[in-house]
């Protein structure tokens, strides 16, 4: 049986040497950040809200039989907290991966188990990707987890509500993770350059990490630990070809080999890409479009933030001429928050490739800003007494309401008196195009005018 990284089962691996270091081969063949995971829960970085006195994880790992499940993004810490809390009570420790174990091998696994909690010892069985489980897997894991036979950590990156069988999710606790903080992330890197299972010059020295290098590191990591120290290694040997004990930001770029070292999320860049961005997308060039997009997401650029600006573009740039747009939009603002990344570029994709096709239209845009305009220029009288709210004692006396005619009694459903006050009764603040669905909008407007009385010019 092998963890997540391909390396053998915790139990069957060679005994760390004494001060907690691998010893030899073992050092340089194990990745960072296996070498690196955390042996107790007070060496957990991150997931504080999870980790308090008498909080489940701590219970877990005094040995309480539960089950639970792991939620969040990748990198957070799920395989470290199952790993953590099964070792605590010297608990057996099995791993499965929801895309490769089958029906057969869960059947397996949990015989096993029987046997060995018949012997006395219990099993922490970790199931990675559990959502990648069909309904009959699922329903496999069941009897198991109800009769605490294993205890069960699941861990996913999709919301466990929608891919989850309820019943197994009832017998289980939800645990929320949260991405790692640039703090936490700084503080990973510490432990890289510092601690004895961490990164090493040839004359086993500690590596100088320059802060431009470790910004850049923070930045790229985008709250994932086992790539924040993936990368400190991959640097730390570029540092070593390039003969020198200090890990530059020259040896981030040459370990990381990404263009996205090209985009500083909080520098020009940032400004320059999403402008390109938006422009390009304005200008319905599709393939730009999806290049500025990959540039940010590669650069590390929030994804909330590419949604949310779609959005605006929606609104902004394409209004009445595809109004649907903007639900695809928001819909994928609420898609990404859902199922968070690497899933989360898809739905990205799929939004801006429905804005830069879409015709185009800044009607609404315009008009807000005429109307807006002539609000700060001090115009905009009282409203029309016959608009007024009439529902009050005393309103009658005021003429509120009086003469007011009500919209769907008249033809068409248009009702012909003056909404505007006084001084904007002929305001014309839309001016619908003719692309697209606004097209057909420009003729409705243009008839609904005639009706009110206010033709067009």
């Amino acid at each position: 049986m092998t963890d997540l990284f391909g390396n053998p089962d915790p139990d069957q691996r060679p005994a760390p040497a004494s001060g907690g270091s691998l010893a030899g081969a073992d050092h340089a063949n194990v990745p960072l950040a296996v070498r690196l995971r955390p042996r107790t829960l007070d060496e957990v970085v991150g997931q504080q809200h999870l980790l308090g006195p008498g909080s489940p994880l701590r219970r877990l790992a005094e040995g309480q039989p539960m089950s639970v499940f792991l939620w969040g993004p990748p990198g957070v810490g799920k395989t470290t907290l199952a790993s953590v809390v099964s070792h605590a009570t010297n608990r057996r420790f099995v791993e499965l991966s929801g895309v490769t174990a089958g029906v057969k091998e869960v059947r397996a696994e949990l015989a096993t188990a029987k046997a060995e909690l018949a012997r006395g010892r219990g099993t922490v069985l970790f199931v990675d990707e559990v959502h990648r489980f069909n309904k009959a897997q699922q329903d496999v894991l069941l009897p198991a987890v109800e009769n605490r036979l294993v205890t069960l950590i699941a861990a996913t990156t999709e919301n466990p509500s929608f891919s989850v069988i309820s019943p197994l999710l009832s017998r289980s606790l939800l645990l929320t993770l949260k991405p790692l903080t640039d703090a936490d992330i700084d503080t990973l890197l510490d432990r890289g350059l510092t601690d004895e299972r961490g990164v090493r010059t040839p004359e086993g020295g500690s590596f100088t990490l320059d802060p431009d290098a470790r910004a850049t590191l923070v930045r790229l990591a985008g709250g994932d630990a086992r790539r924040s120290l993936t990368y400190l290694e991959e640097a730390a040997a570029s540092a070593t070809a390039l003969g020198s004990d200090t890990i530059t930001p020259e040896a981030v770029e040459l370990a990381v080999d990404r263009a996205a070292l090209r985009y500083d999320r909080d520098g020009d860049q940032h400004y320059d890409v999403i402008s390109a961005f938006i422009k390009s997308i304005r200008g319905s060039d599709v393939d730009a479009g999806l290049h500025y997009l990959a540039r940010m997401l590669e650069g590390g650029e929030d994804p909330r933030f590419i949604a949310r600006r779609l959005i605006i573009l929606a609104s902004e740039d394409i209004g009445m001429a595809a109004p649907s747009v903007l639900q695809t939009c928001v819909a994928a603002a609420q898609a990404v928050q859902l199922i968070g990344m690497p899933e989360g570029r898809l739905v990205l994709a799929q939004a801006v490739v429905a804005c830069a096709t879409a015709p185009k239209s800044n009607a609404s845009y315009l008009a807000i800003n005429a109307a807006q305009a002539d609000i700060a220029a001090g115009k905009g009288g009282p409203v029309p007494a016959h608009l007024r709210d009439a529902h009050y004692a005393g309103a009658e006396k005021l003429g509120h309401g009086q003469g007011y005619q009500y919209a769907h009694d008249a033809p068409h459903a248009v009702a012909a008196q003056q909404y505007l006050p006084d001084d904007l009764a002929d305001a014309r603040y839309y001016e619908p195009t003719q692309h697209g669905y606004e097209a057909q909008v420009t003729e409705r407007v243009r008839a609904i005018r005639q009706l009110l009385g206010r033709p067009d010019a």
